[in-house]
């Protein structure tokens, strides 16, 4: 849980906050705004919690990525991480503007190929994809798996060759480059299940290259989530990668293609991360003259900053050292600040109180666990009952993290784009939330002792 004593720097204002976000603006009498929607219409009509989209900062965000890439003369495509929101209405926007799908389950390509992803840019990542789905990634014939093991490589050989066919795939090596975030989000060192390191990915590739029913087409590369301590060890990443692809094509190995993750940090509380034309340096300086088709996997950088958790305060309770904002909001839907220690922004919705005195205040949820807590010691005005709030930031990794701990239905999702707005996945009802379970026949209320 994420404590504001831990930061050397104070917590931004409500006021500053709010300028840092240009889909939100403070209607004098309507309150707070997601693009020109007031989140007290939406709560009034769908209830709360509920995920709100800006569908204008998907669309400008993809564009200015994409941009920076075209602008640093990089032969690149961007397919979107479907982990960090796996929402059909944002995959199928982000597909309007060239996006492909970066995946690493079955229920994500499924995701993808539902909201209109060709399966030609699918690309399928992580280190334990079952046999089910490397059969349906061959017969889907998707654009690429990447090969995380020698293992690996050697199962989806021997299935591809049953099948008959032949799928392209790229070796996901470690380049052992430490991305200097959260230790729960690094995925680029020795010490992490990713990848195989890169002294033993030159044999490996040329073993690969013999194996039937796999067309090796280059590397992959992820070195962690959140990077938000400039742009260095993205470029020690990429310029390893770079040396590796000429050791490998001296080898007289095919090497026409690199992906090069995603991982690109955004601002939660005051961050300064680098932006998308020092990655796209980053990768130009490592990559940019060796003749590679390149590939990222964008996601919390696309779609973070798009979203807010809309919540409504169920009490406001005062303790003898501590007050606590209660909200209908818990830990099952926005998991992060438990998990991660993560800081996100919080809002009143309301005008009044965004300008009313603040004081230091404990905000938490309804669950049953002390972790859920989204903050302490935060800087708000009074929040009692019946106040909404938006916790923002939470486009990413959040109903895609979230679950029905204590039985509470998933929350739905709404998509905003200028005065319009759309319900793009239902509230979960409490059937649904039954649905599937079952009492088996001994256990039958008629047959339970009394």
């Amino acid at each position: 849980m994420a404590d504001a004593t831990a930061f050397d720097t104070p917590d931004p204002t409500l006021g500053e906050l709010l300028a840092a976000r240009p889909m939100l603006s403070m209607h004098p009498s309507a309150g707070l705004c997601v693009e020109e929607v007031p989140l007290t219409r939406l709560a009034d009509a769908v209830g709360t919690p509920a995920w709100v989209y800006s569908a204008t900062t998907l669309r400008s965000r993809a564009r200015a990525l994409t941009g920076a890439l075209s602008n640093a003369a990089l032969n690149a495509h961007c397919h979107f991480a479907v982990k960090s929101n796996p929402n059909l209405a944002v995959l199928a926007l982000l597909a309007r503007e060239g996006f492909g799908a970066d995946i690493v389950s079955e229920g994500e390509m499924r995701a993808a190929r539902a909201a209109g992803i060709p399966a030609r840019n699918i690309v399928f990542s992580g280190v334990g994809k079952t046999e089910r789905e490397l059969r349906l990634a061959i017969a889907e014939d998707i654009q690429q798996i990447n090969l995380e093991s020698a293992e690996e490589a050697e199962m989806l050989s021997a299935i591809a060759t049953t099948l008959g066919r032949t799928m392209r795939v790229a070796l996901r090596v470690n380049p052992h480059v430490d991305a200097k975030t959260h230790a729960k989000i690094t995925t680029g060192t020795d010490e992490n299940k990713f990848g195989v390191d890169v002294p033993l990915a030159p044999d490996l590739y040329r073993r690969i290259c013999a194996l039937p029913g796999l067309e090796p087409l280059g590397l992959a590369v992820h070195i962690g989530s959140q990077i938000t301590r400039g742009i260095g060890s993205y470029a020690a990443a990429y310029r390893r990668l770079g040396e590796l692809v000429v050791a490998l094509r001296a080898r007289g190995l095919p090497v026409p293609r690199v992906d090069c993750g995603g991982g690109l940090g955004i601002p939660y509380r005051d961050e300064t991360p680098a932006g998308p034309e020092a990655l796209a340096g980053a990768i130009h300086s490592g990559l940019g003259n060796l003749g590679l088709e390149l590939m990222l996997e964008p996601g919390r950088w696309i779609c973070g900053p798009a979203g807010v958790l809309l919540s409504r305060v169920v009490i406001q309770k005062q303790g003898t050292a501590r007050r606590f904002v209660i909200l209908d909001a818990a830990m099952n839907d926005l998991i992060r600040p438990a998990m991660y220690e993560s800081w996100h922004g919080i809002l009143p919705v309301s005008p009044t109180r965004f300008h009313a005195p603040v004081s230091a205040a404990d905000v938490v949820g309804p669950v049953c666990e002390s972790s859920d807590t989204f903050t302490t010691h935060r800087a708000l005005p009074d929040l009692p009952g019946g106040e909404l709030v938006a916790i923002l930031d939470a486009g990413a990794y959040g109903a895609s993290m979230s679950s029905t701990y204590n039985a509470r239905p998933l929350a739905p999702e709404i998509l905003v784009e200028g005065a319009r707005w759309s319900v793009v996945r239902q509230r979960q009802g409490y059937d649904a939330l039954l649905a599937g379970q079952s009492v088996p026949d001994w256990l039958a209320p008629d047959r339970l002792v009394p």
